[in-house]
Order: C-alpha cells, then structure tokens, then sequence
C-alpha cells in the first residue's frame, strides 16, 4: 500500500510538487550574456558623457580666462536705444608697434606706432537672419568731437571707444558687442589652421599688400591671406574689393574652425581657439557664450541663412582737402539699410549676397 495522502492535499498537488526541481541556495542568478553587454554598453556611454562634459566645461572655463577685454561699449546722451536683435561690430586693428621689422617687411607694412583699423563690419542676428554689412574704412562720417572724418580715424584718435560711438551715431543702430583681431594675430589664426580655402575668379596681384595670387581654388597661409584682405590698389574697386574680400576670408575662416575636422580632433581645435583667443579681444560685457555665438552666425552665412552686403555708396572716391580720398554713403539708402537692421527685417535696400 502508498503513503497516505496528507488531509487537504489532493494526489495531483502532490505530483506536481514532486516533478519541480528544488531551488538552490546560497547562488546569486545568473544574468544572460545579452544583459551583460548592454550594461556594459551603458557603462561606457555614461563615462563617455561624463567625459565629454567635463571636456566641455574645462574648455570653456580655459578660454574664459584666455579671452581679452577692453572698456569698448559706453552709455552717452542720445545713444541709440535698442533695436531688435543683436550686433556686433567687428574690426581688424593694425597696431604696428607690437611688429618688429623682420614681420613688418614679410607682412608688407610700414612702421609707426599710430592705431588703425583696415577693416569694420557690423554683425546683425536675429529673427530675419545673420546679415554681415561692410563699412568701407574710408566712410566719410562725423567722428563725435572732431568732426568729419573718415571712420577709422576714430580709433586712431580715441580707441575702441570712439569708434563704436561713431558708427553707433552714423548707423543709428545699438552695438551690443565689439570683437576686435589684431593685426599679426589674424596670421596665426590662419596657420593654426593649415590654411584656408579661398576661390578667385581671376588673379590678384599688389605690390603694396604683397598680394600675389593665382585665379582658381587654392589655400592660403597666414600671410597670403593677410594680404589677400588688405590689397586694394590693383583693385579697381578700391576699397570696395577689399570689404568683399574680407566678408569673404572671415566666412571661410569660420567655416574652417567649426568644421567637423577641427571641432573633433584635438590636436587641431585646441591650438585654433589658443591662436584665436591671443589674436581676439572683446567688450568687457561679453564672454566665451557669447562668442561662440557670434561665430555660430557668420558660419549660418555660409549655409544660405541672411547674407552679405556693403553700405550703399555715391562716391567711393571723392577727395576733401585736408582729408583725403573718402567714401560717401547714399543718404537715403544707408538710412533703409540701418532701419531694417533695427527693425531686424530682411535686407532690400542694398544687393545681398
């Protein structure tokens, strides 16, 4: 005869309890080889992150402490009041003292220790677009307490100061930021680099510049492209050429540092931001974010977002004694032009490209 079975237990409970295999004890599960990797994978993707960010923040922490300020943005009665959007103005200082004679005869300057600016844009981002406006070096504006005068002679007379007043008060547009690149620094931005990339429908020659280059797509070291932005006289543009050109470097020059072949290589973005940050010098109100920012937008330019223009003229070439060769701005159509960048509008006052 079987064993009894148990009161409250029927025979088939009881098979069933049989036939399951007993529990071990004392041993942790085993996870599946699937979930094993994924973790792994998950581990690794977070140190990543962390690293990354890390890499972020010291880069920023580093460039801040880099970046060099000057008091160049300053209330005054009847200063524009604020527009809609935001701008910059942009200059390329030749502060030849700092050169000695070795660089000022490969460079092709001349010596003196007087400040001037070759080139001035004024930057404008917002709803309507990024739009980069030239303004010839030789616009003959009023200079606030020295009266007409050609624009750059307001930094030669009275610094970063003076000259965002003049074109505050001749644009009647608010700068909210002043980005300044010295006149050897730009060189080794541009070697930092290896060079940009630059595309001349016919060739450029100028003896006064040093400017000697072929037609066609070519890349230009730093002192070429020194001199492919300052070369004016064999232009029979002038000073036009020249403010083309320098849109056009500055575009290229962008586009270059925030490609994908510097921004993810180290060993090619650090030594680019270390050249930019000595040559850059900025409004004591503005930092690295802001920066980046700036550069972000004249990089949009070259993706087809707003465009590039040049303040409409009537006489690039008159000639006031005392003065010299200057350029006259059309009265009605800087005044569109202005406004629209207030208002932050698309440009139709002048041909943007």
């Amino acid at each position: 005869m079987g064993e009894p079975v148990p009161y409250g237990e029927s025979s088939s409970t009881l098979y069933r309890a049989a036939r399951r295999k007993p529990r071990r004890s004392g041993r942790p599960r085993r996870d599946r080889p699937g979930r094993r990797w994924w973790r792994a994978l998950l581990l690794v993707l977070l140190v990543l992150v962390v690293l990354a960010v890390a890499a972020v923040a010291v880069t920023y922490f580093w460039a801040g402490s880099r970046l060099k300020d000057t008091e160049a943005l300053a209330d005054y009665p009847g200063r524009p009041g604020q527009g809609k959007g935001t701008n910059w103005l942009i200059i390329g200082s030749d502060t030849r003292s700092d050169l000695s004679g070795k660089e000022r005869k490969e460079l092709h300057v001349g010596g003196g220790g007087q400040r001037n600016t070759d080139t001035v844009m004024v930057l404008h981002h917002g709803e309507a677009g990024p739009y980069l406006v030239s303004i010839p070096r030789d616009s003959y504006v009023t200079v606030p307490g020295h009266g007409r005068g050609k624009i750059n002679s307001a930094y030669a007379q009275g610094g970063p100061k003076l000259l965002t007043r003049t074109v505050e008060q001749a644009t009647g547009l608010r700068l909210d930021h002043y980005a300044e690149v010295d006149f050897l620094g730009f060189t080794h931005v541009v070697d930092a680099l290896d060079g940009v990339r630059i595309c001349l429908d016919e060739p450029l020659h100028d003896k006064k510049s040093g400017a000697d280059l072929r037609a066609g797509c070519q890349t230009l070291d730093g002192k070429q492209a020194l001199a492919f932005v300052r070369a004016r006289y064999s232009d029979p543009r002038g000073d036009l050429g020249r403010v083309t050109r320098q849109r056009q470097l500055l575009s290229a020059l962008v586009r270059e540092g925030t490609g994908a072949s510097v921004v993810l290589d180290p060993f090619r973005l650090y030594p680019f931001l270390a050249a930019s940050l000595d040559a850059v010098t900025v409004d004591n109100g503005t930092g690295v974010g802001s920066l980046t920012r700036m550069a972000w937008n004249v990089r949009g330019l070259t993706g087809g977002k707003g465009g590039t223009t040049t303040v409409p003229v009537t006489n690039a070439g008159l000639n006031v004694p005392g003065v010299g060769s200057v350029v006259v701005w059309k009265p009605r159509g800087a005044r569109t032009l202005f406004k629209q960048l207030r208002r932050d509008v698309p440009i139709t006052a002048s041909t943007v490209k």
